[in-house]
């Protein structure tokens, strides 16, 4: 067993098996795949990037293009060899995924051991470099995502990339990083080329994913208190100005396809997918914001708006406050379902009723429900993609109900716990042993908390968006099993 857990080829081949078997057994896709699908077919067949609107072909910015130019790339491939765009795509699509997903794992593992080296550049550090690439290999929260068409899978892939080049560069910025960028790192030790590739790699990130910035802010706070206090704050304007700009090159295509095909100035994705011309419901998303907090309950009212109708006896009772204020909602949504399309009347009627909510209890909607989002992004069983309930408690009543369910709905919430408990035993353990690496620990540790404080102010609060942390995560947790000596 420890000549198998030593190899990392090893790790590798385990890592294929699990994902492989979430691919053949528990193939998945939600309203973006089929969105992101339908982007990439009108790319490669009508070499417009556009979506089927009323049976008509029409030139849209929702998503970010990278993910649709990848299936547009798979479809053409896939295509050459059957003849045909179908459902076999879906499969390749999957298998391509394994691959990059893997080189996240190595990634992990390389930052993993980037820590270590950050640290002490005399250690050696393939014990935490394999320890990470196991943890990778086996995290079934990232592996269950290779099954999907989502953009899960590149937007980890670039993140982690990312954040190798940006820890040397806030490990520069102490003045502790030239002998390790000399003796291990292939980029070379320069701040300035190390700055470079990481808002490159940022900017390709955000080619999948809009807020990928976010990682970028993240390296500007922490880079902010190491040089000002140096007394080197123009150091920091110039490398927030490089970043940023070197950040939004990868974007100039996409920015100026908008402003050429849609006549807008868009260099992302616009944060509400609508269509031209239809209604933002920002009044129904400002009602949503003073009481939803838990992903189960997104398929009970605000993915139902503008499809299905919405019963009001379905929404939970923590929305009312008083029954007065149920029967007001009753009556919009009695108006709402006559024809299933939310009315500017009705929008300002939720509007109405957010703001009553928020002056009544302000800190319900500015402090305690953005604290409940944060806590349910991150201790959840984080099976949204398989064939279980994800109800944890009450425990008993669950047990009854199906305890085959409950058995694997309660191991994965205790295995999400299990990771998040290593990675903060590993950074503090790794804090408190090496100074040199709290710069590296805090632009971690910032991404996080900066991600997630995003995250609190979506209208969909899906468990998925904190997956590009993990590799993050796993990279802390497998300083755990660092048993070299730590040098100043």
């Amino acid at each position: 067993m420890k000549r198998i857990f030593s190899s990392p080829v090893a790790a590798l081949i385990a890592g294929v098996c699990l994902r492989l078997f979430f691919v053949l057994k528990y193939p998945a896709n939600s309203g973006d795949t089929v969105l992101y699908e339908q982007i990439a077919a009108n790319w490669l067949q009508h070499h417009v990037y556009a979506m089927n609107v009323h049976d008509q072909v029409t030139p849209v910015d929702m998503r970010m293009p990278g993910y649709p130019a990848f299936l547009a790339l798979i479809y053409a491939i896939s295509g050459a060899l059957t003849g045909r765009i179908g459902e076999a795509a879906r499969l390749w699509v999957m298998l391509a995924q394994v691959v990059v997903d893997l080189l996240t794992c190595l990634l992990t593992g390389g930052l993993a051991a980037l820590l270590v080296l950050i640290a002490n550049d005399r250690a050696r550090p393939q014990r935490v470099f394999l320890a990470a690439l196991w943890l990778a290999a086996l995290c079934p929260f990232t592996a269950n995502y290779v099954a999907v068409p989502l953009t899960e899978v590149f937007a980890t892939f670039f993140t982690t990339a990312a954040l190798l080049p940006l820890c040397l560069l806030v490990t520069r910025g102490q003045n502790r990083g030239w002998r390790l960028a000399e003796r291990h790192w292939i980029i070379g030790n320069d701040y300035w080329y190390l700055a470079a590739w990481s808002a490159l790699l940022v900017g390709l990130c955000t080619l999948f994913r809009p807020e990928a910035p976010l990682l970028l802010v993240a390296a500007w706070l922490v880079l902010g208190a190491i040089l000002t206090g140096q007394r080197e704050s123009l150091r920091w304007l110039k490398t927030m100005a490089l970043t940023a700009a070197l950040c939004a090159v990868p974007l100039v295509p996409w920015a100026i396809r908008n402003a050429v095909t849609l006549h807008e100035f868009q260099p992302l994705a616009p944060r509400n997918s609508n269509l031209p011309g239809e209604l933002v419901p920002y009044g129904f998303m400002s009602w949503e914001k003073t009481w939803l907090y838990r992903f189960r309950d997104v398929y009970l009212v605000p993915w139902k708006l503008n499809e299905e109708a919405i019963d009001v006896n379905e929404v939970p009772p923590r929305v009312f406050d008083t029954p007065a204020e149920k029967e007001r909602v009753a009556m919009i949504l009695e108006q709402y379902n006559e024809d299933l399309t939310l009315t500017p009347e009705e929008d300002a009627a939720f509007a109405q009723l957010a703001r009553e909510r928020t002056a009544r209890r302000p800190l319900r909607t500015y402090l305690w429900l953005p604290a409940a989002r944060a806590l349910t992004l991150w201790f959840t069983p984080r099976i949204e993609l398989l064939p279980f309930s994800g109800t944890v408690f009450p425990l008993v009543q669950s047990w009854e109900d199906d305890p085959i369910d409950q058995s694997m709905t309660a191991g994965f919430f205790l295995l999400n716990i299990g990771y998040i408990g290593l990675a903060l035993w590993g950074a503090v353990r790794l804090w408190r042993r090496a100074p040199a690496a709290r710069g590296a620990i805090a632009l971690l540790a910032a991404f996080i908390l900066l991600r997630t404080a995003f995250l609190t102010t979506l209208e969909t609060p899906e468990p998925r968006y904190v997956l590009m942390c993990y590799p993050a995560l796993l990279a802390l947790a497998a300083q755990v099993f660092d048993r070299s000596e730590t040098a100043d």
